[in-house]
């Protein structure tokens, strides 16, 4: 699977006035009526926990200068380490909204749907919002963008 490219977005949720987070790849548009969502969380993913308890989720795909934060939200949050130290965020519908990012969707957990080691969590679009920023990709094990081709003539 590192040979398919993907957005590296965070996700992220809110339990009990603390923020929660943690970096995906394995994200995509579920449905446009109505817009809907799925992102895949690691069966032990402390965020799984806090988007089952909370029932909504941001997603917040990352520009193509947001690396650091990405390997942020990927780090396990133990030790005292907060994934959010430096990082610019406010709460929107409730939900932490990431600065800077190419899309932020605020979503109302639909289903959880376990398969293998990953629950699939599909969720309802209440708000989106975006930019025209490059995104941050993930391909090959490596972090780049994406640049569309030349049109032809």
């Amino acid at each position: 699977m590192a040979s398919v490219p993907t957005p590296v977005c965070v996700i992220t949720t809110v339990v009990e006035t603390r923020p929660r987070g943690a970096t995906v790849s394995s994200f995509a548009s579920l449905s446009l009526h109505p817009p809907m969502v799925l992102v895949a969380l690691g069966l032990r993913s402390d965020v799984l926990g806090c988007v089952r308890s909370a029932g909504r989720f941001a997603l917040n795909v990352l520009s193509s200068d947001q690396q650091q934060a990405a390997e942020a939200f990927a780090r396990h949050s133990d030790g005292g380490f907060d994934k959010f130290d430096g990082v610019e965020w406010v709460l929107d519908h409730g939900l932490p909204r990431l600065g800077g990012v190419v899309a932020w969707l605020a979503c109302e957990v639909d289903e959880l749907l376990e398969g293998g080691d990953h629950c699939i969590v599909t969720g309802q679009v209440i708000d989106a919002d975006h930019t025209l920023l490059p995104p941050l990709t993930y391909h090959r094990r490596r972090y780049g963008t994406h640049s569309a081709l030349a049109s032809g003539a």
